[in-house]
């Protein structure tokens, strides 16, 4: 068990690495100069020469590349240009909505995935089988930001039940509260989740129609164990090790996918403050929320390694997954 999680703490580290220095390559091609883009085009060459000193931008790539290392490393994250203010509040003030988000949709997508994939392996080759099969293809198929629209026409603006957009907050001293906070996460939430609940259903529900093909299943049929306790109990567990890797990886989807949706229901969380950093092309801003997204997506990865190498012993003996 050491060895394996020394193994995958390596491999965590080595993919930090690699995603920082993909990273700053990729915001440090952009063509232009950042410091004019902030200052404006009729900003004067003196103005544009000091700002870049205050950026850091005279400097040379690996220069700056170290520095910024550095300075995540020490907890410093630097100043936004364009908000005029330290980068690290910012972000975590807009983490405050985008990870409960990402939460409630990976908790509607993991409910979404185990009922519709149990029953549709419950009723493999039958109506209700085909049935789930289309209607998880047509969730996969619609766009995020499409539903994201349909639901907001449908029950904001017909039914007037939630609200259309904005946040409230979490406090109820500053108008908000937990009760219309979650009321303006619902809509955004089943948007993000429907089409990763979609997926993960497929999966869940392959995976269990495979096993029920195994000779445990049919000893314990033969033993008198029903089909519903098989697929409620042993069943399910193994085959939650396949859709355990895939939500994993579903969770990058939900960060990304955040993106799009806060952008239609003006949520002031870490994807708009991205966007808006990238129209601005606040690279030190951009930089740190960017990273500080990869991050959390290889930590939940990391995770999701761990409970794998709880639940399947090869893995923890060195085997193959």
């Amino acid at each position: 068990m050491s060895l394996a999680l020394l193994r995958r703490t390596l491999w965590l580290l080595a993919t930090l690495g690699a995603a920082s220095l993909l990273i700053f390559a990729l915001l440090d091609l952009l063509p232009g100069n950042a410091a004019q883009v902030l200052l404006g085009p009729d900003a004067a060459p003196e103005a544009v020469q000091a700002l870049s000193r205050q950026l850091g931008l005279d400097r040379s790539a690996p220069e700056r590349y170290l520095a910024w290392i550095a300075g995540l490393l020490r907890g410093e994250l630097g100043d936004s240009a364009s908000y005029g203010a330290p980068a690290w509040p910012l972000i975590v003030e807009r983490l405050q909505l985008t990870l409960p988000l990402a939460l409630l949709a990976f908790s509607f997508a993991l409910v979404i995935a185990l009922s519709a994939g149990v029953y549709a392996a419950s009723r493999h080759g039958r109506f209700g089988d085909f049935g789930v099969m289309a209607l998880s293809q047509l969730g996969i198929a619609v766009p995020g930001f499409w539903l994201a629209i349909l639901l907001m026409l449908l029950f904001s603006v017909k039914l007037q039940w939630l609200p259309a957009g904005g946040f409230p907050g979490w406090r109820a001293e500053q108008g908000g509260g937990l009760w219309p906070a979650l009321q303006a996460l619902l809509l955004p939430a089943i948007a993000l989740g429907l089409v990763q609940g979609a997926i993960l259903a497929r999966v869940t529900r392959s995976s269990l129609v495979e096993l029920l093909r195994e000779d445990f299943v049919r000893n314990a049929r033969a033993q008198g164990l029903s089909r519903r306790a098989l697929l409620w109990g042993p069943v399910l567990r193994n085959a939650l090790l396949p859709v355990l890797t895939l939500a994993g990886l579903q969770f990058a989807n939900l960060l990304a996918g955040a993106i799009v949706v806060e952008n239609v229901f003006t949520l002031p969380g870490l994807g708009r403050l991205i966007f808006q950093a990238i129209a601005n092309r606040d690279l030190i801003l951009v930089r740190n929320a960017v990273m500080l997204a990869v991050a959390l997506v290889l930590a939940i990865n990391f995770v999701v390694d761990l409970l794998y190498l709880g639940l399947d012993p090869r893995l923890r003996r060195g085997g193959p997954r």
